[in-house]
């Protein structure tokens, strides 16, 4: 396994081919802005769809679609990496469906959950950073491999449970067992640790890809963003209810 590998399909080697006759190339700051831009997007379309929800309106709909919209965006992104400057909007504003739907439905029950959950998401992305920076933990070939087969087993886990729940069967981690707790822990520390390796590909290729692979870097930390939002808010809401 190379050591620039990620669990973030996003940061492949498929998408950073070396390109010396480009003049600009990717920088850290291109990134930042692209990526602003794209988490206001999201926040504008999450509000939107809030707004139908406490007006009455059913949202359900928006969840399902701005999930598998998410998803199409993504494999056409994989296979079309030069789409990525136009795609990457519409995956926002997909998200963006996603989460508001998904998000206007706990803060009814409980309210101002969904705002605390992006504190938190915001604290940890800082905290990940700092340490990162600081070289508090190293990003190691062993290290990058348990991440890597980590994610991998956690996404083929929500995989195979959507499916079944399509034939009426209910897998646990949908549940609020300590089982179903203690699996959200555990996929909310590894969506984490993932933002580790996101940051060490970044800097491995930040002045090297050409200019437009900005967009892939973006789409990439979106994605890792979206699932720790997630992953946060979902166990929150577990905690709650039992506790």
């Amino acid at each position: 396994m190379r050591l620039d590998k990620t669990s973030n399909p996003a940061f492949s080697d498929y998408f950073w081919e070396d390109n010396n006759n480009v003049s600009q190339t990717m920088s850290v700051r291109g990134i930042l802005v692209k990526s602003l831009i794209s988490i206001l997007m999201i926040a504008f379309v999450t509000g939107c769809i809030w707004k139908l929800h406490s007006d009455g309106y059913p949202v359900k709909w928006f969840t399902t679609g701005g999930m598998l919209a998410s998803i199409v965006i993504s494999i056409i992104i994989s296979v079309r990496q030069h789409w990525a400057k136009f795609l990457v909007p519409l995956y926002a504003i997909a998200k963006g469906c996603f989460l508001g739907g998904f998000s206007s439905f706990i803060q009814v029950k409980f309210p101002n959950m969904p705002y605390q959950a992006i504190g938190v998401t915001i604290v940890t992305f800082s905290v990940m950073l700092v340490l990162y920076q600081t070289r508090l933990i190293v990003v190691t070939k062993k290290l990058r491999s348990i991440i890597i087969t980590a994610c991998a087993s956690i996404f083929v886990t929500y995989i195979i449970s959507w499916i079944l729940g399509f034939f009426g069967i209910k897998v646990f981690i949908w549940g609020t067992s300590w089982w179903a707790i203690a699996f959200n822990v555990v996929a909310a520390i590894f969506a984490s640790l993932s933002l580790l390796l996101d940051f060490d590909y970044i800097e491995r290729h930040k002045n090297k890809a050409p200019k437009e692979k900005e967009w892939l870097a973006t789409w990439g930390l979106l994605v890792t963003l979206v699932w720790l939002y997630a992953e946060i808010l979902r166990l929150m809401r577990k905690l709650a209810i039992r506790f």
